[in-house]
């Protein structure tokens, strides 16, 4: 038996030429976006003076199983993609488990993450469309940053309105963003009209994704040359993300191998929803039946602990509606280092998929999570950042109970990027200040009583 290598790429020539579009295959589709004015269905036209049209219709695109990936995105895939799929030989070793576990690295790119994979696609259909510039939010900075490098290939301008804790805890971050040409201002800001009013309610908040959004949002408004691109919770960001699945599938067929559990952390939904794709396809068409686990933090926990409900996007309330997992958009989350995952909703075609049963969800405290991606990087020689470290914990413990009762399960969990800016957050940890916060009901039910009244 020819011994399974530690990493396994495919050839150029082996990138997904299509992303697949999981909506196709849902028995029972997400409910439909909604105007927060009049309560009616939106259509794509709707949606033109947001984002650009192809990605509007992306959007709304139920019905479409399989989507043409661009000459030209490819081509720019190709200066990071493939990404390898790298059996975790040493941490099974490690953990004394007869579990096979494997993991998708998305962060050999100066992004450090899987975000790049979306922002390509956005850059080149807003480029396509005649546009000049865009505006986005980020968390913990990789989308910002991968967006920034995209608009760079493609020659547009961007502003980003960053988180501004996150925006603290990660200085680089502006530098790097900077280098590729992008704008980035902490949020709230000043700069925008909702940005000023979150600020006067709290002047010391440290601000979430979404008010970002909003920011972000606000600004593509006032020039007709610029839209709004989102780096998570959207049915088109799942669909560019399928490429990480895609990939990881045709690689595990080359080792004989397919995962009894699929595992990605959940913040917005980008990674978990692009990691799992083919797999849940497999799912809902009755061809297999991996356990499919989103890994979320127990800081902001929309999935475990959230409402399935109609709500805003964003927290200055100019989106749509839409029917998701929440905690509430005016849910501030506690300035954990997870800043990628820390946002009050989920993706709406994840939640209804974890609604009607076919995922599964966990949370999992700070500490923990960076006690496992400690662990993970001593064995593995990658240091984890926070958000793909939720991952690594849950697939620690999955792990572990096969050793309990002996089962060789395949386990499959999603490395969607480095930690290289979270360095400060790896000093609290290791020198023993790193605390945990976990919302208490009272402080959920504020979010929740402000949700709106949708029959």
């Amino acid at each position: 038996m020819v011994k399974i290598p530690y990493r396994t790429y495919l050839t150029e020539e082996e990138i997904p030429k299509q992303w697949y579009n999981i909506r196709a295959d849902m028995p029972e589709q997400p409910a439909p976006l909604l105007n927060p004015g009049t309560l009616k269905p939106l259509t794509a036209e709707d949606l033109y003076p947001v984002f650009c049209e192809e990605l509007a219709n992306q959007e709304m695109d139920a019905t479409t199983r399989y989507i043409d990936i661009p000459e030209e995105v490819l081509e720019y895939y190709k200066t990071f993609r493939p990404s390898p799929l790298i059996r975790a030989y040493n941490l099974e070793k490690a953990l004394d488990t007869p579990a096979r576990i494997y993991f998708k690295f998305e962060g050999n790119n100066t992004s450090g993450s899987h975000k790049l994979n979306a922002a390509a696609a956005m850059a080149y259909y807003a480029k396509a469309q005649g546009l000049t510039s865009l505006t986005t939010e980020t968390g913990a900075g990789q989308w910002g940053t991968a967006l920034a490098m995209a608009c760079a290939y493609f020659g547009l301008d961007l502003t980003v309105y960053m988180v501004k804790v996150s925006y603290e805890q990660k200085p680089f971050r502006k530098a790097v963003i900077e280098t590729y040409g992008g704008k980035i201002i902490p949020s709230p800001s000043d700069t925008t009209e909702v940005g000023r009013a979150i600020l006067k309610e709290d002047p010391n908040t440290g601000g979430s994704l979404g008010c970002a959004i909003s920011e972000a949002i606000e600004l593509s408004l006032k020039d007709d040359k610029c839209r709004y691109a989102l780096g998570s919770v959207m049915n088109q960001v799942l669909l560019h993300q399928s490429v990480i699945g895609l990939e990881s599938k045709a690689a595990m067929e080359k080792l004989g191998e397919y995962p009894d559990i699929v595992i990605g952390c959940a913040g917005g939904g980008s990674n978990l929803g692009g990691l799992m794709a083919p797999f849940m396809q497999d799912k809902l068409t009755g061809k297999a039946n991996p356990r499919i686990i989103a890994v979320e933090p127990a800081s902001c926990p929309s999935l475990t602990r959230g409402k399935y409900a109609y709500d805003f996007c964003d927290t200055g309330k100019v989106t749509p509606l839409a029917k998701m997992y929440t905690l509430g958009s005016e849910f501030i989350p506690s300035a954990n280092h997870a800043g990628g995952l820390r946002y009050h909703g989920m993706s709406p075609a994840l939640s209804k998929l974890y609604h009607d049963g076919y995922m599964e969800a966990t949370s999992v405290e700070q500490t923990k999570v960076f006690e496992s991606a400690v662990l993970f990087s001593k064995l593995e020689q990658i240091l984890p950042a926070p958000e793909s470290a939720h991952a690594i914990h849950s697939a620690v413990e999955e792990a572990l109970k096969c050793k309990e009762s002996g089962e060789a399960k395949t386990i499959l969990f999603g490395l969607t990027g480095t930690g290289y800016f979270d360095m400060h957050a790896y000093m609290q940890y290791n020198d023993g200040t790193m605390t945990d916060y976990i919302p208490t009901d009272e402080d959920l039910q504020r979010g929740f009583d402000k949700l709106p009244k949708v029959e």
